[in-house]
């Protein structure tokens, strides 16, 4: 994904955030929806996409791409080839195993999520909400990136879901009136949708969306610990991960510790 400007003869590189949500909006026994994934130089897709292929070779030798790694499938077992896996520590660990794929991935990659306390905002859509703050921290990034004299351009790439038109349309909002922070003017398009099937990043984003997920949902910091430090970050500047919800809850995580929440 190398863009040649008529003008220039400097190219332009692409940064990729891979997103993907976990938890429902419309589920009244979740307490929060988050929005998560992983941005990666596009140099570095073929090389983690190659990483989770061979872990996917550990459960089908025969046919490593039948296996999608979808973490809520693999926690609750219910599904094959991990209804297989009768031992639940067996099927967490699968699931530390991919995200330390992430925990180990090239400096230049980094993760992204939002948190949305979904009863703070009962006039609002999270889903809308934790895209405009996504929207507007990795647009943050490479203008940071910028700054330093690289040539680097953003793209979105999310799971196939029911919200495609309604966030291609924040996007071009985004681009032309701004988010409440920010005008976007780094994201080269609107963003894509993909079937998570048939793209691992994807899938990784998946994993970081659910340990997220798993920290605001049931206080279980198991997974999140694992890529915690991989989080978007301006030298000690926590930007990639924020938590939505009103000044009236009290919250200890890495976000609002210390700090007043600003939503």
């Amino acid at each position: 994904m190398r863009f040649v400007s008529e003008s220039y003869s400097a190219a332009f590189f692409m940064y990729l955030l891979y997103l993907d949500d976990s938890g429902s909006a419309a589920n009244k026994l979740e307490s929060h929806l988050v929005l998560g994934g992983i941005c990666i130089h596009e140099s570095q897709v073929t090389r983690l996409t190659k990483t989770l292929d061979d872990l996917a070779a550990r459960y089908s030798e025969t046919d490593p791409h039948s296996i999608e790694f979808h973490a809520a499938e693999i926690f609750s077992g219910r599904t094959k080839p991990w209804s297989d896996i009768t031992e639940k520590d067996d099927r967490r660990q699968i699931i530390k195993d991919v995200l330390n794929i992430v925990a180990e991935a090239s400096r230049s990659t980094c993760t992204f999520a939002c948190a949305v306390h979904k009863d703070s905002f009962p006039n609002e859509d999270p889903m809308e909400i934790a895209f405009e703050d996504l929207c507007s921290r990795f647009d943050k990034k490479l203008k940071r990136i910028a700054g330093k004299g690289e040539k680097h351009k953003g793209l979105i790439i999310l799971d196939e879901s029911a919200y495609e038109t309604s966030l291609q349309n924040l996007t071009r909002q985004f681009r032309t009136l701004g988010t409440r922070w920010n005008v976007i003017r780094n994201i080269a398009d609107v963003p894509f949708f993909v079937d998570s099937k048939r793209s691992r990043c994807i899938q990784l984003a998946d994993h970081i969306a659910y340990a997220v997920f798993r920290r605001y949902h049931a206080a279980d910091t198991t997974y999140l610990d694992t890529i915690l430090s991989r989080f978007d970050r301006n030298n000690s500047a926590l930007h990639g991960l924020s938590h939505k919800h009103s000044p009236a809850i009290q919250c200890s995580c890495p976000v609002c510790f210390g700090k007043s929440n600003r939503w």
